[in-house]
């Protein structure tokens, strides 16, 4: 498995390995996923290099960061062996299971985490494949001995059409990915099609109303993705009473970079991390940090990802970074993408300080552990964005 380390891929490392097969990777760098794959006794190798690849591999799956070029892949091709990327062999094993799908820019991980926490409390016991590391079970995986499948359905570059799903929950729709999505028709497009791959389609919207119990995870966007997983475990056990579903949302305590709770600054001052990377979970987030922390200080350390998002959502970007109290803005963070010079942290900080808010450039890592350290204790601080700068959190903890 060449990216082993990727939030899907070690997951699906996992089921493999529950299914008895030998398990073997490589990733560029050590993380989070790594080392919980480690100490699940999966081999992990940082660095890719053709040796890496067994000669009596019978498949090798790669992460879609993986180019055609890579050494292990150019290895696997010169020995003959089948390459699948990552949401072809994951499409592979929901062929032979119920699966229940769930969709949408936002709230995909919350949904599937807490659908399947739901699904478990009931006795239903599905294998789960989310985002992120639940943090009841530590994992970004779940094994379950039925027939049920439940599985984060990502729309880029059309994963999502991998699955032919029982049941497809759909969160909401709104442009991202514009390295792919040309246009919000080009989006709402792949979705009709995956729509009609699916029996049974839950649109969130749709249950608006739908009874939820005070939850654990602030915001109203989870209130909404709970509304969602309660409508899919409706429609997947009908029989199931309303308070089997609600007293297991109710105690459902979030996942890795999800609003997490990290620890006292040494200031003084608090810190969460979050994985937001789109101007909307930005602004959603910054009002349940309001809701939660009256009278706080919000402050954000965003890494934006993606020069492509940055460039083609960046008046939204401006908007929803000014809502904090102050934000500090990191270089981008550029991922498969080569550097484009016309998009900077520089000027997003200036268009956010255009639209009333209190931003400024920073150069790296290492000034935002610093600045994160200084904080004082009337301070709610959040490291946002779908990069590495959770890592500076941790750093200014130690």
């Amino acid at each position: 498995m060449v990216g082993i380390g990727g939030i899907g891929m070690s997951a699906l490392a996992q089921y493999y390995v529950y299914e008895g097969v030998s398990v073997s990777g490589s990733d560029r760098e050590e993380s989070p996923t790594t080392s919980m794959l480690l100490e699940k006794g999966i081999a992990v190798v940082v660095g890719q290099k053709s040796e890496n690849v067994p000669a009596d591999a019978q498949l090798l799956v790669y992460s879609d960061a993986v180019p055609v070029d890579n050494p292990e892949r150019a290895r696997a091709a010169a020995l003959g062996i089948p390459q699948q990327s990552y949401f072809e062999a994951l499409g592979d094993v929901a062929k032979t299971k119920r699966t229940i799908a769930v969709a949408g820019t936002h709230g995909k991980t919350t949904t599937t985490a807490m659908l399947g926490k739901m699904l478990i409390d009931a006795g239903l016991d599905p294998t789960v494949v989310v985002g992120s590391i639940v943090t009841e079970w530590g994992s970004n995986f779940r094994a379950g001995s039925s027939d049920l499948f439940v599985v984060e359905a990502c729309e880029y570059r059309n994963h999502f059409l991998a699955f032919k799903p029982e049941v497809l929950v759909i969160t909401n729709i709104e442009l991202d990915h514009t390295d792919f999505f040309k246009s919000i028709n080009e989006l709402i497009a792949a979705f009709d099609e995956v729509r009609r791959q699916a029996k049974t389609v839950i649109e969130a919207l749709a249950y608006k109303n739908e009874h939820v119990p005070e939850l654990l995870v602030p915001g109203e966007f989870n209130k909404e993705n709970a509304r969602a997983a309660k409508a899919a475990a409706k429609c997947i056990a009908p029989d199931i009473s309303d308070e089997v579903w609600d007293r297991s949302l109710a105690s459902y305590k979030g996942t890795w970079r999800r609003f997490e709770y990290k620890g006292q600054l040494a200031g003084g001052a608090t810190l969460y991390d979050d994985y937001a990377h789109h101007p909307t979970a930005i602004a959603r987030t910054v009002s349940a940090a309001r809701e939660k922390f009256p009278g706080k200080k919000i402050v954000l350390f965003f890494h934006p990802h993606l020069y492509s998002r940055t460039r083609d959502l960046f008046d939204e970007f401006a908007v929803a970074l000014a809502m904090a109290d102050d934000a500090y803005i990191l270089p981008v963070y550029a991922a498969r993408e080569p550097h484009d010079p016309s998009v900077s942290n520089k000027a997003l900080a200036e268009a956010t300080n255009k639209n009333g808010g209190h931003a400024q450039a920073i150069k790296d890592l290492e000034e935002t552990t610093r600045l994160l350290r200084n904080l004082e204790k009337d301070t709610v601080a959040f490291t946002m964005g779908a990069g590495d700068v959770y890592k500076a959190g941790e750093t200014a903890l130690a």
